[in-house]
């Protein structure tokens, strides 16, 4: 039985992709002239050389892995390099436009309103900084949900099994009577059952990181402990509230 849910913050409970829209469709107009806004955003979250990724396994810091990334973005988009000290003015305009555009998502809150109606305890686990995922769920109207861990917590996030447990710890409950819902199908979902929670939760938001997960996941009820959802409104039917 469910007893409890740990959730993702980014483009999970906050529409963290529009964010990023904002904030490149915003620094582009100094830096790369008339570009495709949605090009941008894609290449962005595709990450390809996988910094992002490096920065959750401990091998850098999210400076290091932003800094990487805005020079991939204007290697592509024919941006000039960004050497540490011009990086620095970029990244303090990117960061206020991100900040700008955080919103959650409309489904967020009242699916913690039927958490908090079925006695559920609930948390977030992330691969961001844990004090910066506060302020952004503040930001967004979400306080309530108390932040558990992030990648500052050990050093290294998801999909590493550690997390989950000392998320799940934190929360009070054994792995298996958790939840998690994310929307990331491998390092959400995918890793919080390989880790030995009870249930995962893939929401599939429009224009996130699909992955081909055909086959893996049942389509509004689990099947291997793991469920695909296309809004956190499906969520009470998917833990069988």
């Amino acid at each position: 039985m469910i007893r409890g849910v740990l959730f993702d913050v980014d483009d999970t409970l906050v529409d963290t992709r529009g964010a990023f829209r904002h904030a490149l469709a915003s620094v582009a107009v100094d830096y790369l002239g008339d570009v495709d806004h949605d090009e941008l955003v894609r290449v962005w979250r595709e990450d390809a050389n996988g910094w992002y990724r490096a920065h959750t396994r401990g091998e850098m810091t999210h400076r290091e892995q932003r800094h990487r990334r805005a020079n991939d973005l204007h290697e592509i988009f024919d941006g000039p390099y960004l050497d540490p000290e011009a990086y620095e003015v970029w990244d303090t305009a990117f960061e206020r436009y991100f900040r700008e555009g955080w919103a959650a998502h409309e489904d967020a809150a009242p699916a913690l309103d039927a958490l908090d109606a079925a006695g559920l305890p609930y948390g977030g686990l992330s691969n961001a900084d844990h004090g910066y995922q506060e302020i952004k769920l503040a930001a967004c109207g979400l306080a309530r949900m108390p932040m558990l861990v992030g990648v500052d917590s050990l050093g290294v996030g998801k999909p590493d099994p550690r997390v989950y447990a000392l998320a799940c710890e934190r929360l009070g409950l054994d792995p298996s009577e958790v939840a998690y819902v994310g929307d990331e199908f491998d390092v959400d979902p995918f890793g919080a059952v390989q880790a030995g929670l009870g249930l995962g939760v893939w929401i599939e938001r429009p224009g996130a990181h699909s992955r081909d997960v055909d086959g893996l996941c049942g389509d509004g009820a689990p099947r291997d402990g793991l469920v695909r959802i296309g809004s956190l409104a499906d969520l009470p039917a998917a833990l069988g509230l």
